[in-house]
């Protein structure tokens, strides 16, 4: 079935966002304030990690070789530009606060849970690679390990930033069930190297979102949104122009 790792991921989200609310309460504000850190300082591991592995390769002589510099500084600039251009950020805050009138009342961190899990939970390789097989080829298991990832961070993000976490379930089944259902279509375009980039640059805004939970520099990244899809338009656009120039 396709979508069903969709699904489970959005699940294993609310049940974790859940009980991370039940437990809120026992944790004194000191502690929430340690785990906040510690959170940020695993996603910047996380998005260092990720973007080393896509910019460097082992050469046959076993040295390092960079791969993909330019083509990721173009898409996080014309990524950067689209996305300033429709306001995505903007977007997310005013759903959040739609959500936070409608079911949270006046929890202060509604919004900042929402927009900060959604964005975690949606621009890592996992979220893309995972989506593309599971509506490719039916397979799931790299949503499944998201799923149980996505799960525990979200019981220990709704202890500290509340429910606003459990609401980006809903983040998450629009992003990666529009990609699952678009895999079909997108097949011809989805080269190896076009994953590799679009992975890569994720890496790269989950970087930026680690820096935003330390606080130590607030980035767009839901404005940077775009910049995960350019390489598969510019594969869009060189499949059309080229066979024109031949």
């Amino acid at each position: 079935m396709h979508g069903l790792g969709t699904i489970v991921n959005v699940i294993a989200i609310i049940i974790g966002g859940i009980i991370g609310i039940v437990l809120k309460k026992g944790i004194p504000e000191k502690f929430k304030t340690t785990i906040m850190q510690a959170i940020g300082l695993a996603v910047i591991i996380v998005g260092i990690s990720g973007t080393l592995q896509g910019v460097f390769t082992v050469t046959e002589q076993g040295k390092l070789d960079r791969n993909y510099i330019t083509g990721m500084i173009l898409c996080l600039v014309i990524g950067s530009l689209i996305g300033e251009a429709i306001k995505i950020e903007e977007g997310l805050d005013k759903m959040a606060i739609w959500f936070q009138n409608r079911f949270a009342g006046k929890e202060s961190n509604f919004a900042k849970g929402f927009v900060t899990a959604s964005l975690v939970y949606v621009v890592g390789a996992m979220a893309i690679v995972g989506s593309l097989e599971d509506g490719l080829y039916g397979k799931i298991d790299i949503l499944l390990a998201k799923s149980m990832l996505d799960g525990i961070s979200a019981v220990v993000f709704s202890a500290t930033l509340g429910i606003g976490v459990v609401f980006s379930g809903l983040s998450v089944l629009v992003y990666q069930g529009a990609i699952t259902v678009l895999a079909g279509v997108l097949k011809p375009l989805l080269s190896d190297v076009v994953v590799s980039q679009m992975s890569l640059v994720g890496s790269v805004l989950i970087l930026a979102i680690g820096f935003n939970l330390l606080e130590i520099k607030k980035f767009k990244v839901g404005n940077m949104l775009p910049a995960i899809f350019i390489p598969l338009l510019y594969s869009f656009i060189y499949g059309i122009i080229a066979p024109l120039l031949q």
